[in-house]
């Protein structure tokens, strides 16, 4: 599909006017935006800014891969914005995954646009949990920008990616290099842990992980069974999540797609233990049951039951938190420790650009030289690829060097902020130690770098060594 813009921001004026000479909160939102896509893609995306009062003619938004709505009670009260939603929703026949709505500030269900209420919102505001006071974000390089604002940026320009890769047909290019990653079977749930189920569904797709289904369930019981078996078949493990609503039920049955989804799981892993292949279980059942159905509790009770004796199944009924931490530990933590159990040392990810390869090979030798294991960037093979050795190196990492070279400044500042984002990408321990090595020719600014804690290192060549050396020693005593 050709388009003219990939992503147009839906706005009203108030929401992005500019105070003390400073970007307007939409136009910095658009300028973070674009710098997250680029780190997503590998290519700068089309990104463009529409106020309530600009026009863009029908036939235009035809054009459009992705609208983002900035909600806010401005945007609620403006007849343009709601009409520019409502055309573009028309232009593209009601797609779902095609608008994104960012809150700018909280509204409730009834105050948000009927087309949008029932779709995951991405939250920009600050929230103070303890006294529920509500303010924007003033600095974006904070510690709570980092934990809400930013993570939910990195969600926002995944799901951007994935449905721009649809829209333009590199979806079937990708298909061998995602068929190489591990696939979870993540089963449908009631409606009342559907965002649980969106939350689990990011943070696995951020460490690599293939999804499905990825696409509608049919509604007749019988294509739905032959769906679900052939998604089933391509998967190493499932996870289930039970909660009080029973799920809706297809045409030509009385069972709900969450009940034939776990009952097609279960003779899966049968057929997988008969043939010795790899399939194992994860099912979580909420702790809050009071509202639950008769119909809901004997689902549960015949789950416990019939999964009691087959191998690979675990069955958990925890906060939600405790179950993500355990289904870390058994997809995700086991994988990052089989990495490093060869080496005991502390890991430095060198950040560099191809194009230095051979002036930053001197820091390189004295890295390892000193003890340390030097996790490098990738310069081989596909997109996807590339970006996902970059994420595993930002999970892996104790401290890191960023190495300014020949490339410019934006180069550095996206690398910056990916250290700033790397809790996004599932990083459970903070950063030890972090550093900019600029050669001589081409300095950084270091008051850019103060307030993210970052160490410059400057000058000649063999000074910055020395310099770096003295670092690292602080940094592994």
């Amino acid at each position: 599909m050709a388009l003219e813009v990939d992503v147009l921001i839906v706005f009203a004026d108030k929401d992005n006017e500019a105070q003390k000479n400073e970007l307007g909160w939409v136009s910095q939102f658009k300028k973070f935006l674009e710098l997250m896509l680029y780190q997503v893609q590998g290519v700068k995306s089309n990104v463009v800014l529409k106020s309530e009062f600009d026009s863009i003619t029908a036939s235009k938004l035809d054009a459009v891969g992705v609208m983002v709505a900035v909600l806010s009670k401005d945007f609620i009260a403006s007849g343009q914005c709601l009409d520019t939603l409502e055309a573009y929703n028309k232009a593209i026949n009601g797609q779902d995954n095609r608008i994104c709505k960012v809150m700018k500030s909280p509204l409730s269900y009834q105050e948000q646009p009927p087309r949008l209420r029932e779709s995951i919102g991405y939250d920009m505001f600050q929230l103070d949990t303890e006294t529920g006071a509500v303010k924007e974000y003033s600095d974006f390089f904070s510690q709570e920008a980092e934990k809400q604002y930013w993570m939910k940026l990195v969600d926002l320009a995944y799901d951007i990616n994935e449905t721009l890769m649809v829209l333009k047909g590199g979806a079937k290019t990708d298909v061998k290099n995602i068929l190489k990653r591990k696939t979870i079977y993540l089963a449908e749930t009631g409606h009342d842990l559907s965002v649980q189920r969106n939350i689990i569904k990011r943070e696995l797709q951020r460490y690599g992980y293939l999804i499905l289904p990825n696409q509608m369930l049919p509604i007749q019981v019988q294509d739905l069974e032959k769906s679900i078996k052939k998604d089933l078949a391509e998967c190493a493990f499932s996870i289930h999540l039970v909660g009080s609503a029973y799920g809706e039920i297809p045409e030509g049955t009385e069972q709900s797609v969450v009940d034939i989804q776990n009952q097609l799981a279960t003779e899966q892993s049968a057929i997988n233990q008969k043939e010795k292949k790899e399939f194992s279980r994860l099912i979580w059942i909420s702790p809050n049951l009071k509202n639950a159905s008769e119909r809901q509790a004997a689902f549960i009770e015949s789950i416990r039951r019939d999964t009691e004796a087959q191998a690979g199944t675990e069955i958990l009924q925890t906060p939600l938190e405790d179950f993500k931490n355990i289904m870390r530990e058994k997809l995700i933590d086991v994988r990052e420790k089989e990495k490093s159990e060869d080496f005991g040392g502390k890991a430095i990810y060198l950040v560099h650009d191809k194009v230095d390869e051979g002036d930053v090979k001197p820091f390189k030798d004295m890295i390892e030289k000193s003890g340390f294991k030097i996790l490098n960037p990738a310069f081989e093979g596909d997109l996807l690829e590339v970006r996902k050795q970059h994420i595993d190196n930002l999970r892996q990492l104790d401290g890191a060097v960023i190495f300014k070279g020949k490339v410019n400044d934006q180069w550095v500042q996206m690398k910056v902020l990916d250290l700033l984002k790397a809790p996004g990408f599932g990083r459970n321990k903070p950063i030890k130690a972090k550093a900019i090595v600029a050669t001589s020719s081409n300095k950084a600014d270091l008051d850019n770098y103060k307030k993210n804690d970052m160490v410059l290192i400057s000058g000649e060549a063999n000074k910055s060594i020395e310099s770096l050396k003295m670092f690292l020693q602080e940094f592994n005593p």
